[in-house]
């Protein structure tokens, strides 16, 4: 105990073990509370939730700790991440709680905490609570669940909120969806359906442990099987909580979130909505993305990976779009998260207004070869600090030059360091991510 809770996504680890621990998640609900009760006398604290088994009794748990420093709590039951932030910053709310592992498997879950503006918690109010979780832990803690009643209401304020901003009817037009029998299970398909969508809707039963199991954002297979049998023109996959989305065309071809950022990028720019022609990306984002900005006008700027740092950075450059290649995507005009259910309903009206596909849409997006490998570590030590990685990674970057790039980072929610090379020669790119995984394998390696 000691060691920071809060990584780039709230706190996250296997349900029942520290820290989702019933006396870490009591004491976290206690801290929050009183966090929340020092800005407002009586604080009404929102709690959302996807479909782990585990999820339940952990929002309980968070809820006991609330309440005992008198804070009112409302339960949203099953909901999407974005549908916490939503609710949060427009009922009221003191603070949200999402309770999810995002993509992570089922025995996984997560804390995710967001402000009375819809902003997850900024780190230095994040390492206030931590603080106070471990002075908690210190003095001895006895939890105690609280039982939660679930409000339909509160998940149907936030899909007509989607069904509200839809600009484009999607009547007589056939989209497949993948859920990963996680928290988009229900409003996903209710949401294209109620704009007119003919949805073909996939791994929508939730058995508590089939979260992301083979399906969802990390496993597209099903999705372009479906698709392509079904003859959908559109289809999108959704991650356990669905702040984010991966697509796939007509044909089964992959559209990812860099595909996204360059349609939604062009998009805006052409309707006079893009500020000062910049778009917020991460240091994951391909050099091809980069390319294509700069012959559209648009002006490509680089975050840490996570979307609360895509955010951080957007709000400083007053930026209207910005995300990641992994899906999140954020629209700052709606929302202020990643929101799949959003990026899918964006992405499919800026292609029906251009009267093409997916794969039309973005066919001038040059990818360059890039491989990302993970290494399980023991240790997150300085990777430059260690002679062996340090001169592997020298070595890609003197061969690669201005044609490439390497990346090497760790998770900031798992024991994960994460090397990716990129590179107009498909070659170094296999070689040199596996030479740097190998030096780091060896130095840190489980």
């Amino acid at each position: 105990m000691g060691k920071e809770l809060f990584g780039t996504d709230g706190i996250r680890g296997v349900a029942g073990q520290y820290p989702l621990d019933p006396e870490t998640i009591f004491a976290f609900g206690a801290a929050l509370g009183k966090d929340a009760a020092a800005h407002t006398p009586q604080p009404e604290i929102l709690i959302g939730a996807d479909t782990r088994e585990s999820s339940r009794w952990i929002a309980e748990m968070v809820a006991g700790g609330l309440a005992s420093h008198g804070a009112h709590v409302r339960s949203a039951g099953v909901i999407t991440t974005p549908g916490v932030a939503y609710l949060t910053r427009t009922g009221g709310f003191t603070a949200g709680v999402m309770i999810s592992a995002s993509h992570n498997p089922y025995e996984d879950n997560g804390l995710k905490v967001f402000g009375s503006s819809g902003f997850k918690l900024p780190d230095d109010e994040e390492h206030l609570i931590e603080q106070e979780i471990f002075q908690q832990r210190r003095h001895g803690v006895t939890p105690r669940q609280q039982a939660l009643t679930v409000e339909e209401k509160l998940s149907r304020e936030y899909l007509n909120f989607l069904i509200g901003i839809s600009s484009v009817r999607l009547d007589g037009v056939r989209v497949a969806i993948d859920c990963g029998n996680g928290a988009a299970y229900q409003l996903a398909p209710e949401l294209f359906r109620a704009l007119g969508a003919d949805v073909v809707a996939i791994c929508c039963e939730p058995t508590g442990s089939n979260i992301n199991l083979h399906c969802g954002a990390l496993h597209l297979e099903g999705l372009q099987e479906t698709v392509v049998e079904y003859g959908a023109a559109f289809g999108a996959a959704f991650d356990g909580d669905a702040d984010r989305a991966i697509f796939v065309s007509a044909s089964g071809k992959v559209v990812n979130g860099d595909a996204v950022l360059l349609a939604a990028g062009r998009a805006l720019q052409a309707a006079g909505r893009l500020p000062a022609n910049t778009v917020v990306s991460t240091v994951m984002s391909n050099l091809g993305l980069e390319n294509a900005f700069k012959k559209a006008g648009i002006h490509m700027v680089r975050t840490p990976v996570g979307d609360k740092y895509v955010l951080e950075e957007m709000v400083r450059l007053g930026a209207a779009l910005g995300g990641e290649q992994s899906g999140h995507v954020i629209f700052r005009e709606y929302s202020t998260t990643g929101d799949g259910m959003l990026t899918a309903l964006r992405l499919f009206e800026i292609a029906r207004q251009a009267g093409v596909g997916l794969e039309e849409l973005t066919a001038d997006l040059e990818i360059y070869p890039q491989r990302l490998v993970n290494v399980r570590v023991r240790e997150k030590k300085g990777l430059l600090e260690i002679p062996e990685v340090a001169a592997e990674i020298q070595r890609a970057e003197t061969e690669l030059g201005d044609s490439g790039r390497v990346l090497v980072r760790f998770s900031g929610t798992e024991p994960l360091a994460r090397v990716m090379v990129e590179s107009s020669n498909a070659k170094h790119v296999e070689h040199f991510s596996a030479s740097i995984a190998d030096a780091i394998r060896k130095a840190v390696g489980v």
